[in-house]
């Protein structure tokens, strides 16, 4: 669905179960961090709106959005949760390092989808610009990091 269609926040507060003995892994990318620090913002808040306590988010740090498919792939293997959460933003450029690195992001955490054992949630921006990265992380069009806390605790009662 296109995000312009729809904000990225507005979900109904009656189909999230509860998430209070849950736990879920963040992974978040340095790289854009003041988009990616917002959307983590907006994730966690979220994440504990639904109940989850504070102690059962753990997040870690990677420097780029590359190296969030290695940073979901050990917290699967490590951590012992629910559910894990990449987030990331990727804007375009001047050359095809953007198509890259979107491709290979989302062909790793659909790999790690179909061969582990717990939900890996994908939040990873990929705008034209800045300003749209900003509209998706707590702007106009809300924050993708309040959706993915969602699909977390919904794909961990799956």
């Amino acid at each position: 669905m296109a995000t312009i269609l729809h904000n990225l926040s507005d979900y109904d507060l009656s189909k999230v179960p509860d998430a209070s003995n849950m736990c879920f892994g963040i992974v978040v990318a340095e790289r854009n961090l003041e988009v990616t620090g917002a959307l983590l913002e907006g994730c966690v808040s979220t994440l504990e709106k639904h109940g989850t306590l504070p102690e059962n988010i753990h997040v870690k740090t990677v420097p780029g959005s590359f190296e969030l498919i290695y940073g979901a792939h050990q917290m699967c293997l490590n951590g012992g949760y629910d559910a894990v959460i990449i987030l990331g933003c990727v804007i375009r450029g001047e050359t095809p390092h953007f198509d890259n690195i979107c491709q290979g992001v989302t062909y790793g955490v659909a790999r790690l989808n179909a061969k582990s054992e717990i939900p890996v949630i994908y939040g990873l921006l990929t705008t034209n610009d800045l300003q749209q990265a900003k509209d998706r992380s707590g702007g106009k069009l809300g924050n993708k990091g309040d959706e993915c806390a969602v699909v977390a605790i919904k794909m961990a009662k799956f």
